[in-house]
């Protein structure tokens, strides 16, 4: 590459803004943390505050909490429906942020119940494997682990719920049951007489959040770690004590202010083909003709190399191949069945593909 050709650095200076914390509030049961949750949600200096329910029971009687003013998310239980909302509340975030509103809050209880679920489907997915069955058969009380490709699999799941809570332009609280339980050792072994704190969820939790908060009964909230430059949390093993709201904690101890809105953090992605694939699958959901439509768009966006606009032509013919010929499952529910009816449908795609090209370019 010849001098000049090369990019050019493109710079700024540092705002010194403060950024929206996401909170991870864990603890013992019945230690107030959807309490807490629900009384920050009515503060003056706050915008519409959303709260998503995973698994708990808490959300509508918890509206009269003093102070309380949120929105309940309508989801159906499903990780899809769950996830769409979520990309929902992160967009009207951005949109309150680009305007200079008041910061968007939303809370997530819990995000224990949320990894439940993702472990559940796992578990799920190991025993209706082939190998799972396979064992099964032979004695329907055995364990069958679920392999790496398949938590590999849950933790992509989290992972994308959890990029949607530390780019959002808002105020996240991320409930947890956590509690006390007896130490181990590297085999797995108990240490006697030693106990150790676990929070439920997956191991990365910690790594997410911008204030990690303790609850126990009986005891003053304790903030165990912190990305801060306002404060300091001992580096000996001790907690700190916490603020008794969470809106002294942001607005007083951390230093958040509404007049200081944080730059939106731009999104990590590998190619710009990635942002064009939910938009071929809305298409799908309307028929080739959207298809069709979307396939000239690509042609004329002037941003994708040659590379990406091929990865997007790939998966709209794709799309287009699966409308004209559709295959019949016998099982919808079954994995290894839509494997096969991917790898059987392989060996026709090249004839639909090449006349959807045809008509497309046309």
């Amino acid at each position: 590459m010849s001098p000049a050709t090369l990019p050019k650095v493109r710079t700024r200076k540092p705002t010194g803004v403060i950024p929206w914390p996401v909170i991870l509030l864990e603890g013992e049961e019945k230690a107030g943390k959807s309490h807490r949750a629900a009384a920050f949600t009515g503060s003056d200096k706050t915008g519409q505050a959303y709260w998503l329910e995973l698994g708990e029971d808490t959300a509508d009687e918890y509206a009269n909490v003093p102070g309380a003013d949120y929105l309940v998310i309508d989801h159906n239980g499903t990780y899809r429906d769950i996830l769409g909302q979520l990309e929902a509340v992160h967009a009207e975030a951005k949109r309150a942020a680009a305007a200079k509103e008041k910061p968007v809050v939303l809370v997530i209880d819990s995000v224990s119940m949320l990894w439940r679920m993702l472990v559940n489907w796992t578990n799920d997915r190991a025993r209706r494997s082939n190998s799972g069955q396979h064992k099964l058969d032979k004695d329907p009380d055995t364990e069958v682990k679920p392999s790496m490709n398949l938590w590999n699999d849950a933790s992509e799941r989290w992972s994308r719920v959890m990029y949607l809570v530390r780019t959002m332009p808002g105020i996240v609280i991320l409930l947890a049951r956590g509690k006390e339980v007896a130490a181990v050792d590297a085999k797995g072994d108990p240490i006697p007489r030693t106990k150790d704190w676990r929070v439920e969820g997956h191991k990365s939790l910690a790594y997410d959040a911008t204030v990690w908060i303790r609850l126990r009964r009986g005891e003053q909230p304790q903030i165990i770690g912190a990305r801060s430059l306002k404060f300091e949390v001992p580096r000996n093993g001790k907690a700190r004590p916490a603020p008794e709201t969470i809106e002294e904690l942001v607005f007083g101890l951390m230093g958040c202010a509404i007049h200081n809105q944080p730059k939106a953090t731009p999104e990590l992605t590998g190619d710009l083909a990635q942002a064009w694939l939910p938009k071929v699958e809305n298409a799908a959901k309307r028929g080739v003709d959207e298809l069709k439509k979307l396939w000239k768009q690509v042609e004329a966006d002037k941003s994708l190399s040659r590379d990406e606009v091929l990865v997007v032509r790939a998966s709209i013919e794709h799309k287009a191949v699966q409308l004209q010929n559709p295959k019949k499952l016998l099982d919808p529910t079954s994995d290894t069945a839509r494997l096969r009816a991917a790898a059987a449908e392989e060996g026709g795609q090249g004839a639909p593909a090449a006349a959807f090209d045809e008509h497309a370019a046309a």
